[in-house]
């Protein structure tokens, strides 16, 4: 349904008072925050790098589109299993590269839209393959969630566990009936509110699981700990993080023609033909590169923070870019990052059981949503595969070249898809 024009408050173009920009600005700020520190914490990546490239890179694709399209940019969470396995094998040197190339992919893709338009690529990554695999990225990090929901060093922790199903229940509840702004920063709340229960455990029984020693410690401004592309490190190629992040970016790009769809429905514009999709693509691949070369996780438009457009009726262009640009500067406080290092690890479970659950259901309702038909065998066999190689963690190693999880079953999916014969209609 197309926006009706004069219920919008601020349009695309339209500039708030100061005093308003300001406050809208930080709306979005707290929209976005919780799930893109998460990222990082959940990859051991510092959050305020993640913090700065969002800013930095909100403000790229901004600048890509011509200030046309009011998009934020997050950290994504496609890419977290394929960053973690990386981070443990090559260090950070290979998530920023792969992080690079995922952005180039995304150029890449750009530049055939420009020539050949887009119709190619629902032939490529149709629902019965998209479907799966987004539901894989969600199930395939359970394990994870619940791992950091209810364990102590690798033990099982009743108290651990309490925090983390007590910040579970409070992101459903501010999910469920929160109003207004409430509603949009469920996650933001969900750690606070973990984190204040947590403290109370803490004096009631005493043991330490929150320490302030770092956040005394840390300076006011400070600047991020960057891993600099070509500065903090030489360049070596990492053919697995390459082979490993590039496919995904197929999947984060299946999100970005949705979110440039329920834009173009917010807005009452029509995106795909003004700036045209190939600019849209190229300002996420632009901030993906920014990403990756800051040590940074990978970045995508943001479904949050177009959440609060659509409750606020604010459109405004200026808006993200104040909210780019206090992300920025947030980046550079010291105490900020410390306290974010302090959340404990089952708040941090309890949330990402809420939030991979989320991921996967998403999957779920692709294949609903699309009417997939699963009494066709076809559909059921290429969804079967996708689900037990990616959840199994099936892995493809040759020559030293490791392809797996998110990315091989990817790869399986697009293979099947195009060399299985389609059902024919009696």
């Amino acid at each position: 349904m197309t926006a009706n024009k004069n219920d919008v408050i601020y349009d695309v173009h339209d500039k708030p008072p100061v005093g308003m920009w300001i406050g809208l600005s930080f709306q979005h700020l707290f929209a976005m925050f919780g799930a893109t520190v998460l990222v990082p914490i959940l990859v051991g990546i510092d959050p305020a790098i993640a913090l700065f490239s969002s800013g930095l890179g909100t403000l790229a694709h901004l600048s890509v589109t011509k200030y046309k399209i009011p998009a934020y940019m997050g950290s994504s969470f496609a890419y977290i299993l394929a960053m973690q396995s990386l981070m443990k094998s090559d260090g950070i040197a290979a998530v920023a590269q792969g992080a690079v190339v995922g952005g180039f992919v995304y150029l890449l893709v750009a530049l055939i839209v420009k020539f050949a338009g887009k119709g190619w690529i629902d032939k490529v990554l149709p629902p019965i393959v998209v479907g799966p695999i987004v539901m894989v990225i969600g199930l395939s990090l359970a394990g994870t969630a619940v791992n950091d929901a209810m364990n102590k060093n690798g033990e099982y922790n009743l108290t651990f566990l309490m925090i983390s199903l007590v910040t579970l229940f409070s992101v459903l509840a501010f999910n469920m009936f929160g109003k207004g702004l409430t509603s949009l920063i469920p996650i933001l709340l969900g750690i606070v509110v973990g984190y204040i229960f947590t403290l109370i455990v803490q004096h009631f029984t005493g043991t330490t699981i929150i320490s302030f020693d770092e956040i005394a410690k840390s300076a006011w401004l400070h600047v991020p700990d960057f891993d600099i592309m070509f500065v903090d490190y030489h360049f070596k190629l990492y053919p697995s993080a390459i082979l490993t992040m590039a496919p995904i970016a197929f999947v984060t790009m299946t999100e970005h023609f949705g979110h440039v769809m329920v834009l173009n429905s917010l807005t009452g514009n029509d995106y795909f033909k003004d700036p045209g999709l190939e600019r849209t693509l190229t300002g996420d691949g632009v901030a993906q590169i920014i990403a990756g070369f800051f040590g940074a996780p990978p970045v995508t438009s943001y479904g949050e923070n177009i959440g609060v457009m659509a409750i606020t009726k604010i459109h405004s262009v200026y808006v993200i870019a104040g909210a780019a640009c206090f992300a920025v500067v947030l980046s550079f406080i010291g105490k900020i990052s410390a306290l974010i290092h302090s959340i404990p690890t089952p708040v941090i479970g309890g949330v990402s059981i809420a939030l991979f659950g989320v991921i996967a259901s998403s999957g779920l309702k692709i294949l609903v949503d699309s009417k997939v038909d699963f009494d066709d065998k076809r559909n059921l066999l290429i969804a079967s595969v996708i689900l037990v190689s990616g959840i199994g963690g099936l892995t493809l190693n040759v020559a030293g070249i490791s392809i797996s999880g998110v990315a091989f079953s990817t790869i399986l999916g697009i293979l099947m898809h195009l060399i299985l014969p389609k059902t024919i209609e009696k």
